[in-house]
């Protein structure tokens, strides 16, 4: 899956555009336009990171990158690394985390 393709699906599962990302982030439209029509090949690492953080995922993420080993890391973190952790577990942990996020940013 391709940079454009990654944002478009993350916009989708969340409920919003991508011209609403993109006022929100404070980034050019015209950015996600030139790598939705291939003009532009990736984004700058400013941008990125305003995209990673809106939707809470990292930027190897956005990048495509593997990041199952991160992910163990953080599940070991939370979790005590003593049993098996459950999707269930893993997304109540995001949603609480998603949260607070909003809480802190007032929403």
């Amino acid at each position: 899956m391709e940079l454009y393709e990654r944002i478009d699906c993350l916009c989708r599962k969340n409920s919003v555009s991508v011209t609403t990302l993109c006022r929100d982030c404070r980034i050019a439209r015209a950015n996600l336009s030139d790598l939705k029509m291939g003009r532009l090949k990736s984004l700058s690492a400013v941008n990125l990171s305003k995209i990673a953080n809106y939707f809470n995922v990292s930027i190897n993420y956005l990048m495509g990158e593997d990041s199952s080993a991160e992910e163990k890391m953080l599940k070991a973190a939370l979790f005590g690394g003593d049993g098996v952790v459950t999707d269930e577990m893993w997304n109540e942990v995001k949603r609480y985390a998603q949260y607070v996020k909003e809480r802190e940013n007032g929403n």
